[in-house]
């Protein structure tokens, strides 16, 4: 948000008579975890009241409502040696994406803001213990289990109906929104009229029309023209960091999106692919400076991290590139367990996933993991690894290594991932099939043998005929299948 619009949303806030559930003045800090108690308890509270946000206010006297500025530098402050907006952030749970704001009122009042979004579908916890505002006091949830069961059964808007920005006019959709990239990217003739435009739009669920028009937060997500128009989009943003090395070390560059997705895609894949190194021989399938990732593959995945992510927690979409891999990560833990990526499908944006596939971003239901495992076998890469940590899904591509150059649980992940491959392809996995996968050469079989012993030791594969005898014509498939 811009300083202006801060001091406006101030002064808004000021237009209530005192304090309430879901607003809080204070003059000055007392310590981090008071301030986690009042993210939980007023973003509970706003629930309850059917505020979308709620806000902690630092610099503004609390009786008299009288703004003195404060000393509390809410950005600047560390809590150890954490900044205390992480600090925070990773003590809530579930990790709402609240956001810190500060400006200086006038030259002698400065002011730090806490802009917290209202709880969905269960209570906020600060360190295990959720808390709630009862009138202008603080307490501890469970100690109000009516309050308590009304976040639980409250049905909760989805996060793509919410608005982004409200009062608006139909020139002002035109002004915020790239109208133009929708109609392109669905091939459909661009209306005469600005009217027919708007029509669009709201038959689409991306603008809502009252007696003025609102921006939903798909709609800005998606088409923004500048996505710091959207103060709770902007920090939905992607970001892209090239490294130098094998670690975090040292930062070549760094790019962060500006757009909104639908704008931007293309140009991001572009830029991400243009910092990638080519190599003149990959494997024994590829030669001649071919790129060292299969293009169509990060496609795929920066796709499906946008598609999947958890808009509702704290954290952006990322793609780390190092010199031996690239990480391409999402905040939020997914619906579906890493192992069942390739084959069952299930997504928390429903209307977001439909229209990505609508423009063509990405492939229909379930059928895109597989061509990423494809192509990642095709250029003789290590298989892709999935890790779910700190509220966060990292899918990590490698750079080519020989076969003798991976360990043995990437053999085996490689083993099922192949497995899974043919499964959805309505085969089943061989020696030969593992062979051809890894280029061994036929007089070399038990290396892919030993493989598979593996695979099945680990409980990743199954025989698909354990009656059977014959080693020599054994085939294998998915320990789900």
């Amino acid at each position: 948000m811009r300083e202006n619009q801060l001091i406006n949303l101030l002064k808004e806030l000021l237009k209530h008579p005192s304090e309430n559930e879901w607003i809080e003045f204070k003059l000055n800090f007392h310590s981090a975890d008071e301030i986690g108690e009042r993210i939980s308890a007023l973003s509970n509270s706003a629930c309850i009241n059917n505020q979308s946000l709620a806000y902690l206010v630092f610099g503004v006297e609390d009786k008299t409502l009288i703004i003195k500025g404060t000393s509390f530098k809410a950005k600047l402050y560390k809590k150890g040696e954490e900044d205390l907006e992480h600090w925070l952030s990773t003590r809530l749970n579930p990790r709402i994406d609240f956001s810190i704001y500060e400006f200086d009122y006038d030259e002698n009042k400065h002011i730090s803001i806490f802009i917290i979004p209202a709880a969905k579908n269960q209570p906020v916890e600060f360190l295990h213990q959720a808390y709630i505002r009862i009138g202008t006091i603080t307490r501890k949830i469970n100690e109000f289990p009516l309050k308590q069961a009304r976040i639980w059964n409250k049905d909760a808007i989805p996060f793509e109906k919410e608005i982004a920005k409200d009062n608006l006019s139909g020139s002002d959709i035109i002004k915020y929104l790239s109208t133009e990239t929708y109609f392109d990217l669905l091939k459909l003739p661009y209306p005469s009229s600005q009217e027919h435009v708007i029509d669009k739009f709201v038959d689409e669920g991306l603008v809502i029309k009252n007696k003025t028009y609102a921006i939903t937060k798909l709609a800005a997500l998606l088409f923004a023209k500048n996505l710091k128009d959207f103060e709770n989009i902007e920090r939905k943003s992607i970001r892209v960091i090239v490294y130098k090395g094998k670690n975090k070390v040292e930062t070549k560059r760094e790019q962060m999106g500006a757009k909104g997705y639908a704008l931007g895609f293309d140009g991001l894949v572009d830029w991400i692919n243009s910092q990638l190194p080519a190599n003149e021989e990959i494997g024994k399938a590829l030669r001649n400076e071919t790129r060292m990732y299969p293009e169509v593959a990060l496609r795929e995945l920066v796709a499906n991290a946008l598609i999947h992510q958890d808009l509702t927690v704290k954290g952006f979409p990322m793609i780390e590139i190092f010199f031996d891999r690239i990480e391409i990560s999402n905040p939020g833990i997914p619906l579906v367990t890493p192992d069942r990526f390739i084959d069952a499908y299930l997504s928390r944006n429903e209307k977001l996933a439909d229209l990505m596939r609508r423009m063509g971003f990405c492939e229909e239901k379930g059928s895109g993991l597989d061509k990423v495992i494809f192509l990642n076998e095709l250029y003789q890469l290590p298989p892709i690894n999935v890790i779910v940590a700190e509220q966060r899904t990292r899918i990590t591509v490698y750079s080519y290594r020989t076969l003798n150059n991976l360990d043995k649980k990437e053999k085996i992940r490689a083993c099922y991932q192949h497995a899974c491959l043919k499964y959805v392809s309505n085969e089943k996995m061989t020696n030969q099939s593992l062979r051809n996968r890894f280029k061994i050469e036929n007089k070399n079989y038990p290396i892919a043998s030993r493989i598979i012993r593996d695979a099945l030791t680990d409980g990743v594969i199954k025989e698909d005929d354990p009656q059977s005898k014959s080693r020599k014509y054994a085939s294998y498939i998915p320990f789900w299948a």
